[in-house]
């Protein structure tokens, strides 16, 4: 079985990994309108921020010993072993409504933007559902590429959910997300064991009567205040 078959048995999910790592996110102008005439410089480098903020679900993966790995690959195999793991996660974030934010070394940020109605569970949802996705199909992915010659591949997968705000920089066109949230699920990846999806305590609120879902809390984040931030891990019963 392949990755293809995993996310669509039925065969109808056509889009390539690199149409979907390619996927843009609606644009967002940089500057108003009366100061579109002004030129700004290459080198400058400005961020401007939307009125625009939601709450959504951010999800966050992030590859396992990439640095050693790398170290004993050539440039080939390297960019091979990378592709493979950045399309696959697009491929599998793309299937469940998310969309990618920006790949930052051998991780991948990522949101849905369907997520922002917390209450409408089913939307919300597909977050977890994703991320449970990501871990299931980690033994496929590697036999795909040890078949290659190529080591294979250990990732943590986790989320977070809350308020975001949308920005954008002068050298794109892409919207950017800050917030809470995206720190924190960054942060929070390393409580995840080699392939194991977590969880923040505000996602966990939001999702923790969904019955097909269990969590286990592993631990609290030091989040520099009285009180750590707790994480669970989770998976489907």
């Amino acid at each position: 079985m392949n990755l293809d078959q995993v996310l669509n048995p039925c065969g109808d999910f056509e889009q390539t990994s690199s149409e979907l790592i390619h996927q843009s996110h609606p644009n967002m102008e940089l500057v108003s309108e009366q100061n579109k005439s002004q030129t700004i410089n290459v080198s400058d480098y400005l961020v401007a921020f939307s009125t625009q903020s939601h709450s959504y679900c951010i999800g966050y993966v992030d590859m396992v010993n990439s640095t050693k790995i790398s170290a004993s690959l050539s440039k080939y195999k390297l960019s091979m072993y990378y592709e493979t793991f950045l399309n696959s996660m697009a491929k599998i974030i793309a299937k469940f409504n998310g969309k990618v934010i920006k790949n930052i070394g051998d991780c991948l940020l990522y949101y849905f933007p369907l997520s922002k109605n917390c209450s409408d569970l089913d939307k919300v949802s597909n977050c977890l559902d994703c991320g449970i996705t990501m871990i299931k199909v980690q033994q496929i992915i590697s036999k795909e590429l040890v078949s290659n010659g190529l080591p294979s591949l250990s990732y943590r997968v986790s989320a977070d959910y809350g308020n975001v705000v949308i920005m954008n920089t002068s050298n794109s066109k892409e919207i950017d997300l800050m917030g809470p949230p995206i720190n924190m699920c960054s942060k929070i990846n390393r409580s995840a064991k080699s392939n194991e999806f977590v969880i923040g305590g505000d996602f966990y609120q939001v999702v923790k009567k969904i019955q097909k879902y269990k969590f286990k809390q592993v631990e609290e984040y030091d989040v520099g205040f009285k009180l750590g931030y707790p994480v669970y891990k989770i998976q489907l019963k």
